[in-house]
């Protein structure tokens, strides 16, 4: 691998593949991390003939570090996202991932998933609460909700390193909470009729990245 390791030893992807997913993943497509960020380039097809070409891991990953630690000027991505061994980690994991067809396997496929509730987030006495995924996944930790008609409050608490909101429309109604950064909690207030609404975030590209949910009210 390009560059040398503070800690000694190989990059560790597992590491690698998580932080990408914390703070790579709402800009960048990236296939194997499941993220589908718009704001940056998809790293699958911006390696894609490079890869086709027979450029090895470690030279997509030379590439990758550079970028992470040398930003282009007027890029929305900020300088040393990461540093050091986490740098190196990630972009060991992009080198590895980038326009490599297949799924991660094995504790590598684990990392950094957003975890999902299979069962709906229900309304307690007017509140909703959908808490953003913490691992900076594009993903509510719920995708299905329940609510009574009525005045609605939908509250996300943000653990993530990401900024996010909580928005809901449909059924003509159209309304957007406050973005808010790492520990803030966003919220809006809505009376909703008896119908199916989309609750998601608005900052561009996390409901097309899949930072949405159905809720129903009845």
């Amino acid at each position: 691998m390009a560059g040398c390791n503070e800690r000694g030893g190989k990059p560790d992807l597992v590491n690698g593949k998580t932080l990408f997913v914390a703070k790579c993943g709402a800009c960048h497509t990236l296939a194997r991390a499941n993220t589908k960020g718009t704001q940056g380039p998809n790293l699958d097809a911006a390696f894609a003939e490079a890869r086709a070409q027979g450029f090895k891991d470690s030279g997509i990953e030379g590439v990758v570090h550079s970028q992470i630690g040398h930003v282009r000027r007027g890029s929305i991505m900020p300088n040393n996202i990461y540093k050091g061994d986490d740098a190196r980690d990630v972009a060991a994991y992009v080198g590895f991932a980038a326009a490599n067809p297949g799924k991660d396997s094995g504790d590598l496929a684990a990392a950094g998933q957003p975890k999902t509730s299979n069962k709906p987030a229900v309304e307690k006495n007017g509140t909703l609460t959908i808490p953003a995924d913490p691992s900076g996944a594009l993903a509510f930790q719920f995708n299905k909700a329940n609510a009574k008609a009525g005045q609605v409050t939908l509250e996300m608490p943000n653990k993530s390193g990401i900024t996010h909101d909580i928005s809901i429309k449909g059924n003509g109604v159209n309304q957007q909470g406050p973005r808010v950064g790492q520990g803030g909690t966003s919220k809006v207030s809505v009376n909703l009729k008896p119908g199916t609404y989309t609750f998601y975030c608005s900052v561009p590209g996390h409901e097309a990245g899949g930072m949405k949910g159905t809720l129903t009210v009845k």
